[in-house]
């Protein structure tokens, strides 16, 4: 139909006076048959009373055909001689002909615009508007908004707007992320709605302009998204996690569905990166996709898929550079075909599948893996814009994923060393039943230094060691080694607890000074070192800024015990104090680091409560009281190391146990000798007389020959025989080589080859001399 320009002349009584050619030629109707007729019976629907009231508005036309004809019109009264309307002039304005320079740019404007009367009825569109609505003009002009668009929440909100700006007369701006009819994607659009008002200031209508902001809210988005990614990825230092958060960051918000595949060696510990081949074999960590359950994916988490040389992947891999690959390419084709043939049951989910993003994932100059995301429903195309921001998204990933592989390389070298360097069986020992636990942080500082340590000494006697040194990582464990080779060469001296701390004070202050670097020079460490003696039941003990260890009696009550816990290694100039006590057979004697009572969120009152009260549970074993402590004290997730070691004394009766007081005379040794031959008959061990002749007479005759008052013999009987002679001086003996024609020298040569090991150790009067043999099992 062609619509040209038309008037019509009325009377005030609303009777057709004038007819023009270009009103016949769009209604159809000629000038026979208007004139003399009431305009309203050439409508198709009565105009809107602020239409009539303002003179200007949409009308909608019935054709001589019977179709409907929108038309915006305008109407100017006719005066009388009194001045009283006379009648009206109606001009109709044909759609697309702008007679002005103002109504051609409103018509060619390259935003979408609209004119709207107060009923939210379509007065004029431009052709930008057109366009986005996918009609022409006609078809709406005169049509309520409502019935132009589906019933969706941005439809609503868009008609809530309009219906505001005619009833409050105040302009709106708002943006909005909504498709269009005729629009085959979800468009961003910036919004702009103000008032239409008369000479006297009424609304007469409502205009808007809606510019297409699309470019500007993806970049938008795209923004977003990084800052997202610097809070969402990388928050635990967890390769596998890592990979998650990745995916979570891409699906369903910019892929429908996303996933992360790594190289193998990046799960290894001990691995070294591999060189790429062709073909590329990567093990599927993480995937997600809009879908519950991930349909879409070929590939089981924790399975290997080998990635063939003209898939995306691969050549993402091997190119080093975001791939982009679309409906209808070749390879594309190829790879979609390839997912459905393995995996069929997801092929439905795929369908529609139209465009894919591989991106490396590189860190430090290292190839890790590779990211993948897919769009299926979503409309649009990956762009170049895509690729940018992929290749941002996954060089923040493989940063992180990187860090945590280095974590946890670091993490797992920390624990085999300080596993290596930790005992892992405890010899069997007469003094006490040892039961021990060592957990190692989970948290981001990595693991500490604490360790333990139950080290035999002369005499049945047992040493019991618990220490911490300051720091995380594979610096506080190599530290950590260090104290603890010392701790045992210094407790093969067999010194007291409070002199070995000071030599092991010394030690620390040493390793502080020749370190450089700022963080060594802040080395220190805490230690606990006390030694159990089976014969007199005493526990001797001394701490350097070490937590007290506590007790349990075989009465079943718990208590920390009193103790000077002194400076920590590596303070220096500052003594140790040696506490004694003497403890029944059948107690438990606690010794643990401080990540079993001190936390940031625990009181450590409360917690060494809690610990004696769970000391004093009945268990069946050592072994199950180590469990049920940490499981009492214990938080969820322990924020540093916890070593605890348990010990429950043993006592070495006196039917095991003789001693003799030595005439310091060359002349009594044959009746020393003779006493402790008929020990050892009495305890039945004859076969063993002979050995321990020869012992007792060398280790006696250099008592009374280099030795001082009072000599004393002590003979033990536990898991070895154990000779010991003790004398007032404090001079050590030592081997030395005896020449061919020496009378002498070759007491304490012959005392070595005979017997399992030998030794001296000082005490409080002078030295004890001793030798163990060993002896059949019982």
């Amino acid at each position: 139909m062609e619509h040209v320009s038309a008037t019509v002349i009325i009377d005030a009584s609303g009777v057709v006076t004038g007819w023009s050619e270009g009103a016949r030629r769009l209604t159809g109707y000629p000038a026979e048959e208007a004139v003399g007729r009431a305009v309203r019976a050439l409508l198709a629907e009565d105009p809107s009373p602020e239409a009539v009231t303002a003179l200007v508005g949409s009308v909608v036309l019935r054709h001589r055909d019977g179709s409907a004809v929108a038309l915006p019109v305008e109407a100017s009264a006719v005066l009388g001689p009194g001045g009283a309307p006379g009648g009206y002039v109606i001009t109709a304005r044909p759609v697309g002909h702008e007679p002005t320079l103002a109504g051609q740019a409103f018509q060619q404007a390259s935003m979408s615009m609209s004119v709207f009367d107060t009923r939210q009825q379509y007065l004029r569109l431009n052709d930008t508007a057109c366009r986005v609505m996918g009609v022409p003009e006609e078809a709406l002009l005169g049509r309520p908004f409502p019935e132009t668009v589906e019933d969706a929440e941005h439809s609503r909100g868009f008609h809530s707007n309009l219906r505001r700006v005619a009833e409050t007369g105040r302009p709106v701006h708002y943006e909005s992320f909504t498709g269009a009819p005729a629009l085959n994607r979800e468009h961003a659009w910036n919004i702009e709605m103000w008032p239409l008002r008369d000479a006297s200031g009424g609304v007469t209508g409502v205009a808007l302009a809606a510019l297409d902001s699309t470019e500007q809210y993806w970049a938008r988005q795209r923004l977003a998204l990084l800052n997202h990614a610097a809070a969402a990825i990388g928050t635990t230092l967890d390769v596998v996690r890592t990979a998650e958060e990745l995916v979570e960051l891409l699906a369903p918000r910019y892929a429908d569905f996303a996933s992360v595949d790594l190289l193998d060696w990046v799960l290894g510990a001990d691995e070294s990166p591999t060189a790429l081949d062709a073909e590329v074999v990567l093990r599927r960590v993480a995937h997600g996709s809009g879908t519950e359950g991930t349909p879409e994916a070929a590939v089981r988490l924790g399975a290997t898929d080998v990635y063939p040389a003209y898939s995306p992947p691969a050549r993402a891999l091997r190119e080093g550079r975001a791939v982009l690959s679309q409906a209808g390419e070749p390879d594309f084709v190829r790879w979609v075909a390839e997912r459905n043939a393995r995996a069929p049951a997801g092929s439905s989910y795929r369908r529609g599948v139209h465009s894919m993003l591989a991106v490396p994932l590189r860190a430090r100059g290292t190839t890790l893996g590779v990211a993948v995301a897919v769009r299926i429903a979503h409309p649009d195309e990956y762009g170049e814009d895509d690729a940018v921001l992929a290749e941002e998204l996954a060089s923040r990933a493989a940063v992180c994923v990187d860090n945590a592989r280095r974590f946890a390389r670091e993490r797992t070298t920390a624990l085999a060393l300080q596993h290596s360097l930790l005992p892992r069986g405890l010899p069997g020992q007469a003094a006490v039943e040892v039961a021990h636990r060592y957990l190692p942080s989970g948290s981001l500082a990595g693991i500490g230094g604490d360790w333990f340590d139950v080290i035999p000494l002369s005499g049945s006697r047992v040493a019991l060691v618990v220490g911490d040194v300051v720091g995380h990582g594979i610096p506080s464990s190599a530290t950590m080694g260090r104290l603890c080779t010392a701790v045992r060469t210094l407790a093969d001296v067999d010194l007291p607890p409070d002199e070995l701390l000071t030599h092991l004070d010394d030690l620390v202050t040493h390793l502080a000074s020749d370190d450089r670097d700022d963080e060594a020079a802040e080395l220190g460490a805490t230690c606990l070192y006390a030694v159990y003696d089976p014969v007199t039941r005493c526990l001797t003990m001394a701490a350097a800024g070490h937590p007290p260890p506590a007790v349990v009696l075989p009465d079943g009550t718990a208590r920390l015990l009193e103790l000077n816990a002194g400076p920590p290694l590596g303070v220096g100039g500052l003594p140790f104090e040696s506490v004694e006590l003497e403890l029944p057979e059948g107690a438990v004697v606690a010794l643990y680091t401080d990540g079993l009572i001190e936390d940031r969120d625990r009181d450590v009152d409360h917690a060494t409560s809690e610990l004696c009260r769970a000391l004093t549970a009945r268990t069946d074993t050592l072994d199950d009281l180590c469990d049920t402590a940490l499981k009492a004290v214990l938080p969820e997730d322990p924020s540093d190391d916890v070593a605890l070691l348990l010990a429950r004394t043993r006592a070495l009766g006196a039917d095991r146990v003789a001693t003799w007081d030595v005439i310091p005379d060359p002349a009594h040794v044959a009746v020393t000798r003779q006493e402790a031959t008929e020990q050892l008959a009495a305890w039945g061990l004859d076969e063993e007389a002979f050995v321990t002749e020869l012992v007792v007479s060398e280790l006696v005759t250099n008592a009374i020959r280099y030795g001082e008052p009072p000599i004393r013999l002590r003979l033990i009987r536990d898991r070895t025989l154990i000779c010991e002679v003790s004398d007032g001086s404090s001079t050590s003996p030592h081997l030395r080589r005896a020449h061919a024609y020496d009378e002498g020298g070759r007491g304490l040569l012959l005392v070595a080859q005979l017997t399992q090991r030998w030794g001296s150790r000082q005490t409080v009067r002078g030295k004890t001399i001793w030798a163990e043999q060993q002896l059949p099992p019982v």
